[in-house]
């Protein structure tokens, strides 16, 4: 399965190259895994089936965290009008848990489920300088100071780390030193400033959503936040592209 990381769709004879086995035992283990719908045969390729991406989203909608940051990310979004991204730190990366983007999501070049290098984008830098686990001394000595300047401001911005002309605003959720997942916000330049006006709805919905695990998400948490977004004078996406 996990050859079918880097393409998704391979034929018998690269899983075959890949994985190191033998053809009859490859062939055999594909095809067993298309009758379990793990995987999908087309004609004489295979791609992941819907099987795994039933359990993957099921996985997604039982995780705590995600089910009480969820109305939050629908919130900024609808305020601000640009993609926000939720994701978590593994290892070197970072894992985007939840993209909404509306219009503006095939701007931002990312996926739920995809896993990058955390220093390639605000959200995972966010969780390099807050997620408890300090950069080494091989890290590039611009990136250190990044991490510091972050650590500083609580918050972290990208322009064009994703994609030439899209800027990204990032903040971590949990206690400091130690984040459990970052929230970002993103899009084009011409949108998204890289200033405190447009860190603060990302930093009070990441508060919210930290705030909101140590306890029972009730209706009533969920909206004091919306009031409060709403009240925020850089909320709005004409007050964005400003």
């Amino acid at each position: 399965m996990d050859a079918f990381e880097v393409s998704g769709q391979l034929t018998l004879s690269q899983v075959s190259r890949i994985t190191g086995l033998p053809r009859s035992s490859v062939h055999r283990m594909l095809e067993q895994l298309v009758a379990k719908k793990w995987l999908r045969r087309d004609g004489t390729d295979y791609c992941l089936g819907i099987r795994l991406m039933e359990l993957g989203s099921l996985a997604i909608q039982q995780d705590r965290l995600y089910s009480v940051a969820l109305p939050f990310l629908r919130e900024l979004h609808r305020v601000t009008g640009l993609v926000v991204q939720f994701g978590v730190l593994d290892a070197p990366d970072v894992v985007y848990l939840d993209k909404i983007g509306g219009m503006l999501s095939g701007v931002v070049p990312t996926r739920v489920g995809e896993r990058s290098s955390a220093d390639r984008s605000a959200l995972g830098r966010a969780l390099l300088a807050f997620g408890g686990s300090p950069v080494g001394a091989e890290a590039p000595m611009t990136l250190r100071q990044e991490l510091s300047r972050i650590r500083d401001t609580g918050v972290a911005y990208g322009a064009g780390l994703l994609s030439p002309g899209l800027n990204c605003v990032a903040a971590p959720v949990g206690p400091q030193g130690n984040a459990i997942a970052a929230v970002a916000v993103s899009g084009p330049s011409a949108m998204l400033k890289l200033d405190y006006r447009s860190a603060v709805p990302v930093r009070l919905v990441a508060s919210s959503i930290w705030g909101a695990v140590g306890q029972t998400a009730t209706h009533f948490d969920v909206q004091r936040t919306m009031r409060e977004l709403r009240a925020l004078p850089s909320a709005g996406p004409r007050r964005m592209r400003s």
